[in-house]
């Protein structure tokens, strides 16, 4: 069954006078449960698609279904509404707020919820505990080392318990042996929890972790899922 469900979609920017095709007639679906690494030269649209598949950007044209909701035309309250239930997000730099504890960065994204105070520690408690750093919750970010902001930011991603994961860089601003430890987490969420991750990187090795492998050149699938 597929999570994700791209249909001839279209991408492109407009620079003062100049319009700048990003995407071309994408037609993409991946099934629920995989584990998909995005790969391709800078400037090949990876962001840009990861970005429609989040929700975070709507396309020119074609239809984008992710978790059984069309994203095309939903308004920006809705919108974000849906990637608060259904999306979580990791990226290269944390963007962890440094003066919360990790417990509370954790939370945020429980904000957009009507869950209580009591249950929305409850369940960021859960998911430093998924993450390995039950012990880290009341230390801030400046107390932490660069895996261990990876590892908060990836429970933030958690908390929310989301269909999806998207992934851009991950492992970018990591050590080669802090990377591996953040991939085989993400190998875990995926086998274990059954988490969709779709993940950009330049990284054929962090690829290799991946269960598919999918490659964008100037906005085109250059190579089918394998």
């Amino acid at each position: 069954m597929a999570i994700v469900s791209l249909s001839n979609v279209e991408k492109r920017f407009t620079k003062g006078r100049e319009v700048v095709e990003v995407l071309h007639g994408i037609d993409l679906e991946i099934a629920e449960g995989d584990f998909i690494a995005l790969m391709g030269p800078s400037g090949s649209g990876k962001t840009t698609l990861l970005n429609l598949i989040g929700g975070i950007d709507q396309p020119t044209a074609g239809s984008v279904v992710v978790a059984g909701q069309e994203l095309v035309g939903l308004s920006s309250k809705k919108l974000a509404q849906w990637r608060a239930e259904n999306i979580g997000f990791i990226f290269q730099f944390y963007n962890l707020l440094p003066v919360l504890t990790a417990q509370r960065n954790v939370e945020l994204p429980l904000l957009l919820t009507r869950l209580s105070g009591k249950q929305r520690k409850r369940n960021a408690d859960v998911a430093l505990q998924i993450v390995g750093l039950e012990d880290r919750a009341r230390h801030k970010p400046g107390e932490l080392s660069g895996g261990q902001q990876q590892r908060v930011a990836i429970a933030r991603a958690l908390v929310a318990d989301p269909k999806v994961l998207v992934c851009d860089e991950p492992t970018g601003d990591l050590d080669r042996d802090t990377a591996d430890e953040i991939l085989g987490l993400l190998e875990i969420l995926n086998k274990e929890h059954g988490k969709t991750i779709i993940m950009v990187t330049h990284d054929p090795k962090a690829a290799s972790h991946a269960r598919h492998t999918l490659h964008l050149d100037k906005g085109l699938l250059v190579e089918a899922v394998t």
